[in-house]
């Protein structure tokens, strides 16, 4: 519990010490944002600092390491010592580094070139497909189950197709939060949630270790992956801080990557990688109006909704953007309470309370 809060106290205080510095210092060498000229009332925001999430990483980063060094605990009073990092939490961390500078390089071209089009899609994919095969190995190193899950596991056995569902829900997941990522503090804003009910789930597991099974909670580490999900609430709240509207910056794809990546490498961890769809059932609403307007206009010839993604929809009927903003995280949040629900009604439902 107390490198849960340290984690998260590091990454929000680290974060929102940080961001300044790194406007200042993107400020000065012009990296801006490349708004589209299609979005209309968005115009004001040419310009402005991107590649911010650079700093979420970085307080991940520096929260999850602190938080395993130890000075003082409850029994032995001040004593100084270093706890080892378990596997569990380093792979998740470096899917979500991985994914991140994937990100940063796609941000980079668009910052040079400046215009919206960084990466193709044959570079993206490939460093998406390296990324993934390195977790793969990295979980099958761990002797992490091939099996996917909802709650628990499903008991559904993927074998060597489990390559392919670990390159699914990466890239799906990353892009997803990319795609939500179009307005002011709602991609940081929504996956705070999401990695809050993480934490919870985590910490819920390495307690419950009789009902989910040892490896789960004490050999692959859940209280470390609790610990990894800590640092990513408190990076996303601290950066949240500088990027609530008006925003001073954006976190560009490096940001939105690494958070979706670091969101499903937690997933697959913790044996939740269904649950993942209600947890992040804002992102699932957003990618799906994407793929919707695209069917419909190549094979109808006509748009389903005025702008895609969704969030744009709303702007273009009138909606403020702070409006759509806070009814976009009811939307998360009732998407990660239900979620939280769920994953309790399934402990109960499977006698954990005996």
């Amino acid at each position: 519990m107390i490198a849960m809060l340290v984690s998260a106290a590091v990454a929000f205080l680290l974060a929102i010490l940080l961001t300044p510095s790194v406007i200042r210092f993107l400020r000065k060498r012009n990296v801006g944002q490349f708004i589209q000229e299609e979005v209309e009332g968005h115009s004001h925001k040419h310009g402005t600092p991107t590649m911010g999430g650079v700093v979420i990483l970085i307080a991940v980063l520096a929260g999850y390491f602190l938080s395993h060094i130890r000075v003082w605990s409850p029994t032995e009073g001040f004593d100084f010592t270093f706890r080892s990092f378990s596997g569990g939490g380093l792979l998740v961390v470096g899917a979500a580094v991985g994914m991140g500078l994937i990100g940063l390089l796609d941000d980079y071209l668009k910052v040079t070139r400046e215009r919206n089009l960084g990466l193709n899609k044959r570079a993206k994919l490939a460093g998406q497909i390296a990324i993934a095969a390195l977790f793969a190995w990295g979980a099958a190193t761990l002797g992490v189950s091939t099996e996917i899950g909802f709650a628990r596991s499903l008991g559904i056995d993927l074998g060597p197709f489990y390559p392919l569902w670990v390159l699914l829900m990466l890239t799906a997941t990353a892009n997803a939060v990319n795609i939500t990522d179009g307005l002011d503090g709602l991609a940081a804003g929504s996956s705070s949630l999401v990695y809050g009910a993480f934490m919870i789930m985590l910490f819920w597991i390495f307690r419950n270790r009789d009902f989910y099974g040892d490896f789960t909670s004490q050999t692959l580490g859940a209280d470390e992956l609790a610990v990894v999900a800590a640092a990513f609430l408190g990076a996303a709240l601290g950066f949240l801080w500088w990027n609530a509207a008006p925003a001073k910056v954006f976190m560009g794809d490096v940001g939105s990557q690494a958070l979706g990546g670091g969101m499903a490498a937690l997933a697959l961890l913790s044996k939740t990688d269904l649950l993942l769809i209600v947890l992040g059932g804002l992102y699932v609403v957003e990618t799906t109006a994407v793929i919707l307007q695209i069917v419909g206009f190549r094979v109808f010839g006509k748009r389903v909704f005025r702008m895609a993604p969704i969030h744009h929809h709303f702007e273009l009927l009138g909606w403020q953007e702070t409006t759509i903003v806070i009814r976009f995280f009811i939307l998360a949040g009732i998407g990660v309470a239900l979620g939280l629900g769920l994953f309790y009604g399934d402990f109960i439902a499977g006698g954990g309370l005996q």
